[in-house]
């Protein structure tokens, strides 16, 4: 107990600091800190462009409508398409024709190593277009539903195939003249339009397996009729290994477009899908790609 003086000096010395301290909360004085603003990222890329793919919210944005080549991001088209196709049986055999061979020879161009006479399906070709980036796939995978009697009609109908898809999600920067990237300086699209075109690929669940597998075997039918059971072909979406949530979903590149990658990635139940576009190197995309995703994520809560 507190007797005297002193004591009743305490009593009051305390009960002023309470009802002070009762004032200022209720007149709202105190309040929280202010959580700290998110600093926009900066990347390398020239372009850039990251959505909320649930409701296609703009996330981040840098040149997003610069028309700018997309060397093998191209191949998400490709692959849309072919998803599309009315009927389609996944395990529908394509024979492999020499001029898919040549073609890759040629270009000096990514390739599935597909062998000239194997009998492969569709599914296979999909994979072999989308993890080791196949241009050999892809020619097949438009010869085969490209429509004409012959194979340059049926490539050219396929790739009008291509440009109608992408007028059909309301694309207005985009212009494809290849079925694979490698164009004849015609074959252009921007980070907004290629995450869209994307994130409608994605509604696919072949799509979203196919993109999202590290390797994948395939064992193909040859002349003979026996198994050949292919090198394993091997995911060049570094993201998947390096990036916890990342569901796919293709990578990109050249002489002109330099490094490209398209991504998405989910955590938390939220998905998130972007492009970068003209990156300066392999580790650089994917740098840029994190540097989104993370901001991303964190602008989600």
């Amino acid at each position: 107990m507190i007797t005297g003086i002193k004591g009743t000096r305490r009593i009051r010395r305390a009960t002023a600091v309470a009802v002070t301290t009762g004032a200022l909360l209720a007149t709202g004085a105190f309040t929280a800190a202010p959580a700290q603003a998110l600093t926009t990222p900066s990347i390398v890329a020239k372009g850039g462009y990251l959505m909320n793919n649930a409701n296609s919210t703009t996330l981040f944005k840098k040149a997003a409508d610069t028309q700018l080549p997309t060397g093998s991001t191209t191949k998400i088209m490709t692959a849309k398409v072919v998803l599309a196709q009315s009927n389609l049986n996944l395990d529908s055999k394509v024979t492999i024709k020499k001029e898919y061979s040549d073609y890759v020879v040629r270009n000096n161009a990514s390739q599935a190593h597909l062998i000239v006479g194997d009998r492969v399906t569709v599914r296979q070709l999909l994979y072999g277009l989308m993890l080791p980036s196949g241009c050999d796939a892809a020619y097949a995978l438009a010869d085969k539903y490209g429509s004409g009697d012959t194979m340059a009609k049926r490539v050219s109908n396929f790739i009008g195939k291509m440009n109608t898809a992408a007028k059909n999600l309301g694309l207005t920067h985009t212009h494809f003249d290849s079925f694979d990237g490698i164009g004849n300086g015609n074959n252009y699209s921007t980070p907004r339009d290629l995450t869209k075109i994307a994130s409608s690929a994605m509604k696919s669940s072949t799509f979203r397996t196919v993109v999202k597998t590290k390797s994948y075997t395939a064992k193909t039918i040859t002349k003979t009729g026996s198994t050949r059971t292919m090198n394993p072909w091997t995911n060049t979406n570094g993201l998947l290994s390096s990036y916890s949530g990342t569901i796919g979903v293709k990578t990109g590149s050249g002489p002109e477009a330099k490094y490209c990658l398209v991504f998405a990635a989910t955590r938390n139940s939220k998905t998130v899908i972007g492009t970068v576009l003209a990156s300066t190197s392999i580790s650089q995309r994917e740098a840029d790609a994190k540097k989104l995703l993370n901001y991303g994520f964190a602008k989600l809560g």
